[in-house]
C-alpha cells in the first residue's frame, strides 16, 4: 500500500510541476520518473523493456529529422506566400487559405511542426499588409489541432494510440477519423469567418504590395527541394500502405529520414540535420512513459479501469461519451500528451476486463473516442496542446502577443462545437451498430 501511495504522489507532484510551466518538462518528468526507480516503484529494465513506446520515440524523430531538413529548402514558405497571393490579398481568404494549409501539413506531418513553418510566414504577410495577425495566429493553432486529429502522424496522442494498438494503422485512422475532422474543419472555419469578418480589413495599396512578392525568392536550394518531396512522398506512402508491406510507422518514419540524410545532405550537414529533433520533446515523452508505467506497476491504473466499468456497466455506449467528454475537458486544461499516457492503459485493461479482443469495434469506438477527445480538446484553451504554446510563444517575441482570456473566447466555443459533431459521429457510425 505503502507503495501505491509514493507512486500517486510522485506521479502528481510531477503532473502538477508541469503544468505550472515554471520548469522545463522534460527535466521534470525524468525526476518524476527516477525518482519511481530509485523508490523501487517500478524495475529499469522493465522500463526500458515494457513501459517505454520506442515505436512512438522513434517515428517523431524519424519525422522530426525529414521536416526539418525538407524545411530547410523554403517550399513551406513558398506554398504559404502562394496561398496569399492566390486569395488576392484578401485577410479574409488568406486566413481561410493558411487555416487549411495548416490543416492539411498537420494531417500530413504533424501539428506542431507545421505552425512553427506558417506562422513566421503568417507574420510576415500580416505586416505587409498591415493587419493584426492574431486572428490568423489563432485560427492556425485551432487548424493545427483539428487537422492533426485525422491521421495517425498529426498529433502526439494518435501517434501514442497507434503504437500502443498496432492493429489501428495509418489508414485506419485516415478512414476513421479524417470524415468526422472534415466537418469540423468546416465548421470551425463557418465559425471562424462570423467571429472575424469585421476586423479583417486591408488597403488596396498593402495588398499590391504582397501581390508583388516573388514566392519563387523563398526557395533556397531546388536540387534539396526536390529530393526532400520525393522522400517525403514515398514516406507517407509507406504509411499509407503499412498494412500492405507490414512495415512499422516507426520504420517507415526512420527509413525515409536516413535515405534523405544519405542522398540529399553533405557529410557536415548530417549533424546539423540531428539538431532538427526536439529532444526536449523526445525526453519529455520517455520520462512520462515511465512514470505512467509505475502507475501501471501497482495496480492503480488497473483500479481506475474497474471504476470506470462499474460507473457504466461495462456498456461502451456509456463509456465511450465518457471518455471523449472527459478526455475533452482534461485537455483543455492541460497538456494533453500526460492525460493520453494514462488513459491508454486504462483502455487497455478496461478490454481485457471486458473481454474483448483488441481489433473489436467495441474498443475502437473507446481509441476513437479517446483521440477525438485529446486532439480537439486541445483547442479550448492556450495550454491545451504543445502547438499551442508554441504559436503564443512566436507571437510574443513578435510584439504581437494575445493572452489566455483572448484565446479562450474563441477556442472554447469551437471545441464544444467539435465535441458535439465528434458525438454525434460516434453514435451514428459505431455505437448505434454495437450489439
Amino acid at each position: 500500500m505503502t507503495q501505491v501511495w509514493i507512486a500517486l504522489i510522485v506521479f502528481l507532484a510531477t503532473y502538477a510541476v508541469i503544468i505550472s510551466e515554471k520548469k522545463n518538462r522534460a527535466v521534470v518528468a525524468l525526476l518524476g520518473a527516477a525518482v519511481m526507480v530509485i523508490f523501487g516503484i517500478v524495475d529499469i529494465h522493465k522500463v526500458y523493456t515494457e513501459y517505454i513506446e520506442w515505436g512512438t520515440i522513434a517515428l517523431l524523430v524519424g519525422m522530426m529529422i525529414l521536416v526539418g531538413i525538407t524545411n530547410k529548402t523554403g517550399v513551406f514558405q513558398y506554398v504559404a506566400v502562394r496561398a496569399a497571393k492566390l486569395a488576392k490579398g484578401d485577410p479574409m481568404r488568406i486566413l481561410i487559405f493558411l487555416s487549411l494549409l495548416t490543416a492539411v501539413g498537420s494531417a500530413m506531418l504533424d501539428n506542431v511542426t507545421t505552425v512553427l513553418l506558417v506562422v513566421p510566414v503568417t507574420l510576415s504577410i500580416t505586416r505587409m499588409l498591415n493587419i493584426n495577425p492574431v486572428p490568423f495566429l489563432i485560427s492556425e493553432i485551432i487548424a493545427s489541432n483539428i487537422g492533426g486529429t485525422a491521421t495517425l502522424i498529426g498529433d502526439p496522442p494518435n501517434i501514442m494510440i497507434g503504437s500502443a494498438n498496432p492493429y489501428l494503422t495509418f489508414n485506419v485512422f485516415l478512414s476513421n477519423l479524417a470524415p468526422v475532422t472534415a466537418v469540423i474543419l468546416a465548421a470551425t472555419l463557418v465559425m471562424l469567418r462570423i467571429i472575424y469578418r469585421k476586423q479583417l480589413k486591408a488597403s488596396p495599396e498593402h495588398k499590391e504590395k504582397l501581390m508583388k512578392l516573388d514566392e519563387k525568392s523563398y526557395i533556397q536550394d531546388p536540387v534539396l527541394m526536390k529530393k526532400s518531396l520525393v522522400i517525403l512522398g514515398i514516406t507517407i506512402l509507406g504509411f499509407v500502405l503499412h498494412s500492405v508491406i507490414h512495415v512499422e510507422a516507426a520504420v517507415v518514419a526512420i527509413t525515409g529520414a536516413v535515405l534523405l540524410m544519405l542522398f540529399g545532405l553533405k557529410e557536415k550537414e548530417v549533424e546539423e540535420a540531428f539538431d532538427s529533433v526536439e529532444w526536449v520533446t523526445i525526453f519529455f515523452f520517455a520520462g512520462l512513459f515511465a512514470l505512467v508505467g509505475a502507475l501501471q506497476e501497482v495496480g492503480i491504473i488497473k483500479s481506475l479501469a474497474q471504476q470506470v466499468l462499474n460507473i457504466t456497466g461495462g456498456d461502451v455506449r456509456l463509456a465511450a461519451p465518457l471518455i471523449l467528454w472527459g478526455s475533452g475537458i482534461a485537455s483543455a486544461t492541460i497538456d494533453n500528451i500526460p492525460f493520453v499516457a494514462t488513459m491508454i492503459p486504462l483502455i487497455k485493461d478496461m478490454a481485457v476486463s471486458m473481454q474483448l479482443p483488441a481489433d473489436s469495434m467495441e474498443i475502437n469506438t473507446l481509441w476513437w473516442s479517446l483521440a477525438l477527445g485529446a486532439c480537439l480538446g486541445g483547442n479550448g484553451t492556450l495550454i491545451g496542446a504543445s502547438a499551442n504554446v508554441i504559436v503564443a510563444g512566436i507571437a510574443a517575441k513578435e510584439g504581437k502577443g494575445f493572452s489566455y482570456w483572448e484565446f479562450l473566447k474563441i477556442g472554447a466555443p469551437i471545441t464544444l462545437v467539435s465535441l458535439l459533431i465528434s458525438q454525434l459521429y460516434l453514435y451514428f457510425r459505431y455505437m448505434i451498430f454495437l450489439p
